[in-house]
């Protein structure tokens, strides 16, 4: 059985691609079960559309069987239009991710899905192609009533009715899951994981490693669907087994944590540090992708993410406003514990990335005010400032279904790194927000120190026209 995995094509604002974790996942557990002949198609660095590789598979006479497609919300509609490509090539088509997760009876009214998988998905996958495998005609085998008994998965019986089985509980294992298949992503296609704030790399073997699912906490804007609100976290010995393949297997240059919460447990955390000293994995720079949580840091952990290799945080900020982080996002963090998370990186001499959001419910000028004062303030090499975006399954989306007005009309108008406002909410106008937004950027980064210290980087001079397409993104109808 030939299976194809696409994340559909990504259009992002900028210049950064690294690997899909989860596309790596879901290969290395269809490897370790016996089905070996798997291709991963990431259409954020893929010089060819799907129907392309399909056409020629199918003119080798090497059709593929089955095509997952793994989707977030922004993507879906790539993802229907690629489960269309596939069906009528004569391939099954499989949807999972976030978004199938959170809607799956939405891409089940679509006649390209076949099937959809919700929540985590290693083990589900396996289950369906057993099924597939069982039956003689595959078409017939996506209305199989064996596929009833597959947790998680959402369906269409023989009538033709949309089935949706009970969810997959959660695997509290991980340390059984396979490692995802590093082997099969392209990875010269990829560049190194920031390079607004290093420099664009395009030889850089950047890799990304997951050490933990889940987040307990219940930030209004955020949306878990598939890892949960139960953190779960591999063991150290799991993750430096992983860690030492990456840096001595496959050469990595940089490595990426992409863990919602990685530090939850301040001790694992630390212990981890102190394996990748003791195992001399240290040599290669890494960085936390997302934000770590600040109240589950302090000096050492600092000290000991340095000495392990890190050279970069990111902070989940969120906002300057006690009321707004408490009452709003519900962040479970004071702004006292920002500080102290900063003062201690800069300490223990790491970078600093810092996030913040504009337009949450309740905000007003003066509110938004204070959030870009304290960006100014903490002054993280990298400022990443975002417009609230109300996704589906969240706080907020409900919040605005019962009270706000909806501006997004498709799916694809849910980036994070949109410049427009998603929705409005009593006096907080679109206006507003935007403006507010444009003006952070602007003073946190038209800072005469700041230009000074991008005029010094030989990045900034070799990929001009990129860095000035960046630049272009950033400050765009500024007031």
């Amino acid at each position: 059985m030939r299976i194809l995995l696409v994340s559909p094509e990504s259009k992002v604002w900028n210049s950064r691609a690294h690997i899909h974790n989860g596309l790596g996942y879901l290969a290395g557990s269809l490897l370790a079960n016996g089905y070996t002949d798997v291709t991963l198609h990431d259409g954020a660095v893929e010089d060819q559309s799907v129907a392309d590789v399909l056409d020629r598979a199918r003119a080798e006479q090497r059709a593929y069987d089955v095509v997952g497609i793994s989707a977030p919300t922004v993507l879906i509609e790539n993802a229907w239009a690629t489960a269309r490509d596939a069906q009528a090539r004569g391939a099954i088509t499989i949807l999972g991710g976030p978004h199938l997760t959170l809607e799956p009876d939405e891409s089940m009214q679509k006649p390209e899905v076949d099937l959809v998988v919700r929540g985590e998905g290693e083990d589900a996958l396996i289950e369906i192609l057993r099924v597939l495998e069982a039956v003689s005609s595959q078409r017939s085998a996506v209305s199989d009533a064996r596929l009833r008994n597959i947790l998680g998965l959402s369906w269409r019986d023989a009538a033709g009715r949309v089935m949706h089985n009970l969810d997959r509980p959660l695997r509290l294992d991980l340390d059984n899951i396979p490692l995802p298949a590093y082997e099969l992503f392209r990875i010269e296609r990829y560049t190194n994981l920031n390079p607004l704030t290093d420099g664009l790399d395009p030889h850089a073997r950047a890799y990304t490693i997951v050490t933990s699912r889940g987040c307990p906490y219940k930030c209004t804007y955020c949306s878990k669907p598939i890892t949960g609100d139960t953190w779960r976290g591999r063991s150290v010995e799991n993750v430096v087994k992983e860690w030492r393949m990456l840096v001595k297997d496959f050469r990595a240059t940089e490595i990426g944590i992409t863990d919602d919460i990685w530090n939850l447990d301040l001790k694992r955390a630390k212990d981890l540090c102190r394996a990748l000293i003791d195992e001399g994995l240290n040599t290669v720079p890494w960085v936390t992708i997302h934000g770590m949580k600040v109240n589950h840091t302090d000096l050492e952990l600092f000290q000991l993410m340095k000495r392990a290799g890190c050279k970069r945080v990111g902070f989940g900020v969120e906002s300057g406003d006690e009321y707004i982080l408490k009452r709003v996002v519900k962040k479970a963090q004071t702004l006292d514990q920002v500080r102290a998370a900063f003062k201690h990186a800069k300490a223990a001499g790491l970078q600093t990335m810092g996030f913040f959001i504009y337009g949450m419910p309740g905000e007003t000028e003066a509110t938004m005010e204070k959030t870009t004062r304290l960006a100014l303030e903490l002054d993280p090499d990298l400022g990443n400032f975002m417009i609230a975006a109300p996704f589906p399954g969240t706080e907020l989306w409900k919040l605005i279904e019962k009270d706000g007005i909806l501006f997004s009309h498709t799916w694809d108008d849910y980036a994070i790194h949109s410049d427009r406002a998603h929705f409005q909410v009593g006096d907080l106008t679109a206006e507003l927000v935007e403006r507010k937004w444009h003006e952070a950027y602007r003073r946190f980064y038209f800072r005469p120190q700041r230009i000074a210290r991008r005029l010094l980087m030989r990045d900034t001079w070799r990929n001009a026209p990129q860095r000035a397409r960046d630049a272009l993104r950033f400050f765009r109808g500024a007031h």
